[in-house]
């Protein structure tokens, strides 16, 4: 081969090589663009998710916060509701609870709505109405001791905490007995004790 033709040749190969070579440069600058650009993206996406993850993470915080505080608020409230509730009971039987000294205490009360003062010959006790009595117990002072008669010893006091009484002791029952209030053995009638004058 002369000169000539190799010196073509070797010319031929560089003005082609150059080029290839170029290209497999670039081929390579792409790939690690790309490379860049994917990892880049899967940085981003990474991010993304953690400030997702975050945000869902503050916002379940707060809500579950707002959701104790409002429990909270309505414990409170509820607490304060029955407060006032119990006191209002306390009050309202404070005001009508059986004085001695106020001769009118039980014109208010609903257990004594039908009463009308004392009749001749009858009874009266809260919540029942008025009950025929034999003559010969009408205008009974009841002392302690004596015995009430069976057939006026159902007319049960059903709220002694009105009348100032302590609960009753066992076997015991408070008994309406004309305008006064008596305390009886269940089984016998006898009387313990006597609240005399009541209305």
């Amino acid at each position: 081969m002369n000169r000539l033709t190799r010196a073509a040749v070797l010319g031929l190969v560089l003005a082609t090589a150059a080029p290839m070579a170029a290209e497999a440069q670039s081929r390579g600058d792409r790939r690690e663009n790309r490379q860049d650009y994917r990892q880049d993206r899967r940085d981003d996406r990474r991010d993304f998710r953690q400030e997702r993850r975050d945000d869902r993470r503050d916002w379940r915080q707060g809500d579950y916060d707002n959701r104790r505080e409002y429990r909270q608020d309505r414990r409170d409230d509820r607490r304060d509701f029955r407060e006032e509730r119990r006191d209002d009971r306390r009050d309202f039987r404070r005001e009508q609870r059986w004085d001695r000294n106020n001769r009118d205490w039980w014109r208010d009360r609903n257990d004594f709505r039908d009463y009308r003062g004392a009749r001749n010959g009858y009874w009266y006790a809260p919540s029942y109405g008025y009950y025929r009595v034999e003559p010969r117990y009408y205008g009974q002072r009841w002392q302690r001791g004596h015995y009430l008669p069976s057939a006026y010893r159902s007319y049960y006091v059903r709220d002694p905490y009105a009348y100032n009484l302590r609960p009753a002791p066992r076997g015991y029952r408070y008994v309406h007995a004309g305008n006064d209030i008596v305390l009886i053995a269940i089984a016998t009638g006898l009387i313990a004790s006597v609240l005399s004058g009541v209305y």
